[in-house]
């Protein structure tokens, strides 16, 4: 069996891959303003814990809104860096590249906080592992710790601070904005952790 992990560089998919130790990362650029920093994140893990790093580019921009696409959220977007339909479009395109690489398994660095968004819920993994076993390969979605918070994820994984120190999580751009969601997410998880932030 082959696991893959889709790596954002984010904290979440960071502390997971330190924690499960997967075969493959994926990482996408689909067109979002912070696209490279994140590369560069999920490289450095990758290499670090030696785990094959694929990255798929696809330009997604001009279906994108809100922080991520660096334009206005659209009406019904549940918050700023909201991009329609995105986890959805994400595994389908790492599942794409998963088959080719034999792939047994997706996991997502989804946790609690997530549910905030439809698309970070148990219901939307579990309707997503269902639709993609049905189809050739088999492939299972997985979501480890979408019962965690980000702090209980990073000290489950037993990742080191300065390997943490890696991620990027600015919604915005290629260096932390230090206003946005996921920064202000970045701050408020290390002081729950009881550390101040690398930066």
């Amino acid at each position: 069996m082959t696991k893959a992990i889709l790596l954002s560089g984010g904290m979440d998919s960071i502390s997971l891959a330190y924690w499960q130790r997967p075969t493959v990362a994926i990482c996408i650029d689909y067109g979002q303003k912070p696209a490279e920093a994140e590369i560069r994140a999920s490289s450095a893990i990758a290499s670090l814990l030696n785990i094959r790093h694929e990255v798929i580019r696809i330009d997604c921009s001009s279906l994108g809104s809100g922080d991520l696409s660096g334009t206005n959220a659209l009406q019904l977007a549940p918050s700023s860096e909201w991009w329609p339909f995105r986890n959805q479009m994400l595994i389908t395109l790492a599942v794409m590249k998963g088959a080719s690489l034999n792939i047994s398994e997706l996991m997502l660095g989804t946790v609690k906080s997530d549910g905030h968004h439809a698309d970070g819920t148990e219901a939307f993994i579990s309707a997503a592992d269902t639709l993609v076993a049905l189809q050739e390969g088999g492939i299972r979605i997985t979501a480890p710790a979408i019962q965690m918070s980000t702090a209980a994820l990073v000290q489950a994984s037993g990742i080191p601070r300065e390997v943490l120190a890696y991620a990027h999580s600015c919604h915005t751009a290629n260096y932390a904005c230090g206003t946005c969601r996921g920064c202000i997410k970045h701050r408020n998880t290390y002081r729950e952790l009881g550390d101040e932030e690398p930066y």
